[in-house]
């Protein structure tokens, strides 16, 4: 479609727009969310986690397929295997899929030359949390990325878009889109099943797969940070080349080996690299719970002492008197589709305008518009919305009132029958370590459960923070084969890696572990055996036996060089299968 000399001159007013847009939130990466003044611009803190993409797709809402582990996040739209219009990266909260949209938009405004972005005309960068009511894909434009550019309207946009040689299309959160799963006739579905822009590349980043997929649509998932990327963001976010000061993060980090898997997560990680750089004297934690609290108690600190005056009893107040935020956010998980966002007018009456304040200036909650009502031509109506950090932070407070509800019942089925521990494993954690008692009827409940009674030993040592306290469970499953195969939930899986490692650190012999169709690889440092489903065995120097079976793979010489180095580390090692 050619374009009049007037739209010719709006294209380029559009692509500034866009650009002026993009940078103001690739600007604005903030590590820790209670220090508002400290942002960093998204280039000078992008660590790359692991990616693997599925070569072998099975289009359904799990995890099928056979993974494949890339160099790069560039490899997905380079990799002549990955060639999709239609791509999907999937990830847990805090990997990073949003972090990764803005690289990729610093990569377009910027022109970096080796990123697939380089020769893109036109990219559009929308998070989908804010449409609401939106339909269009051309007013969501205007409505959030145009805000600010009068000249060019929805109209235009529309014909300029198509006149464009490329686009690139980046629906950032999928899971958190209010129209996820329905039948509605909206522009994202659309595009989803290539019924709209079937010629443009499309990235839609996700915790969970659509309902419906086109069996040309590619995925790829973000599988966290290994031990590489951690040392990797220290030294780039943190502390520069300052070996010494790296080592001491590091070592902070070791000590702490009961934050290994929560530290797997890029978001968590950061605080903790950014508070361990802060606080040298940084405690030793016995359980998450532990972190978690301790964690909180900086975003107040840092608060008492900006504004270190007599609103300092207050802010006390507010840390340990937080009932109706709790009951908010577990109102919020436990649903069958859990709600993630509140409207602020309604959300600030509940917990009241000085406690709101709080927490917005703390950094527990952030506040974002988004599209409540759409009216004719170019204008629209917004709704401030509020929504916690981060869903741990969600998860923490729901897990007060937790307590609260299990300590006075009877019959925790019925009441419990929306949690899943899989999705909401933190919750059930924080609470059995918020409160011994209802940590008891938990655990038994938890027990009850298909492959709960593992997760019930991590919720044990969550309840007593003393790894005593669970060595006799523990020796008694590394007794008998550990088997982790590729059926088993990822609730099974993290359970028994985190088990086996504290068996490991604590000298319990571990009599065998089989590997079933897990696929495992060893990654670059030759010190942890990575798994499909994107978990990690470090080095287990107790271990007595390993096996691994997969019958439908080949090892290179190389692969199988690495897994005897692996093996060779694990000291106590006397047979490999």
């Amino acid at each position: 479609m050619e374009l009049t000399p007037d739209l010719q001159e709006k294209k380029q007013f559009l692509i500034a727009g866009l650009k002026r847009t993009y940078k103001v939130q690739y600007d604005a990466i903030q590590p820790l969310p209670y220090i508002k003044d400290r942002l960093y611009c998204v280039d000078k803190v992008f660590v790359e986690g692991g990616v693997e993409v599925c070569l072998a797709p099975e289009l359904t809402r799990g995890t099928g397929g056979s993974w494949e582990r890339l160099e790069s996040y560039k490899s997905i739209y380079t990799d002549f295997r990955f060639n999709s219009k239609r791509r999907i990266i999937q990830g847990e909260p805090g990997y990073g899929k949003s972090t990764l949209t803005l690289q990729l938009a610093y990569d377009w405004c910027n022109g970096v030359s080796d990123s697939p972005m380089n020769n893109v005309e036109t990219q559009i960068l929308l998070r989908l949390r804010q449409l609401g009511s939106v339909k269009s894909l051309y007013r969501a434009i205007k409505s959030f990325l145009l805000f600010h550019e009068p000249r060019v309207t929805k109209d235009d946009i529309e014909k300029i878009i198509h006149s464009c040689s490329s686009v690139h299309i980046i629906l950032d959160g999928y899971d958190e889109y209010p129209g996820r799963d329905s039948n509605d006739d909206d522009d994202v579905h659309r595009i989803i099943n290539m019924e709209l822009f079937a010629d443009f590349d499309v990235s839609l980043t996700t915790r969970y797969l659509p309902e419906c997929l086109r069996k040309e649509t590619k995925r790829a998932k973000l599988t966290g940070f290994d031990d590489k990327a951690r040392n990797e963001y220290i030294r780039k976010a943190v502390v520069s080349n300052n070996d010494e000061a790296v080592a001491e993060i590091k070592r902070l980090l070791y000590e702490n080996s009961i934050l290994a898997d929560l530290c797997h997560v890029p978001l968590i990680f950061v605080m903790f690299a950014h508070m361990a750089h802060d606080q040298r004297d940084l405690m030793k934690f016995k359980s998450v719970t532990q972190f978690f609290k301790h964690m909180i108690r900086c975003f107040y600190d840092h608060l008492k002492w900006k504004y270190y005056d007599n609103k300092s009893n207050k802010f006390c107040c507010h840390e340990t008197g937080h009932h109706e935020l709790d009951k908010i956010a577990f109102e919020g998980l436990n649903k069958k589709n859990q709600q993630l966002s509140w409207i602020k007018t309604e959300f600030c009456q509940r917990v009241g305008p000085e406690s709101y304040n709080q927490y917005i200036s703390i950094g527990i909650l952030v506040e974002e518009d988004e599209v409540s009502d759409v009216s004719t031509g170019d204008n629209v109506l917004f709704t401030t919305m509020v929504r916690f950090y981060h869903k741990l932070f969600c998860e923490w407070y729901a897990a007060h009132h937790l307590v609260t509800l299990v300590k006075n019942a009877h019959d925790l089925s019925d009441m419990l029958r929306f949690l899943d521990p899989f999705d909401l494993q933190y919750l059930f954690r924080f609470a059995c370590g918020l409160d011994p008692n209802a940590g008891k009827k938990l655990i038994n409940h938890l027990k009850e459960l298909p492959d709960g009674d593992k997760f019930a030993i991590l919720s044990i040592l969550e309840q007593t923070g003393e790894v005593n306290d669970i060595m006799d469970s523990v020796k008694k499953l590394c007794s008998r084969r550990v088997d982790i195969q590729k059926g088993d939930s990822a609730l099974l899986q993290r359970s028994m890696t985190q088990l086996l490692q504290i068996a490991s650190k604590n000298n319990i012999p571990i009599s065998c572990v089989y590997l079933g169709l897990c696929s495992p690889r060893v990654d670059e440092s030759g010190l942890n055996l990575i798994l499909e489903s994107g978990l990690s065995l470090s080095i287990l120097s107790s271990l007595q036996e390993l096996n691994i079976y997969d019958s439908n793979r080949r090892l290179t010489n190389e692969e199988f060089a690495a897994i005897l180095s692996y093996s060779s580390q694990c000291t106590s090692l006397k047979e490999l299968t």
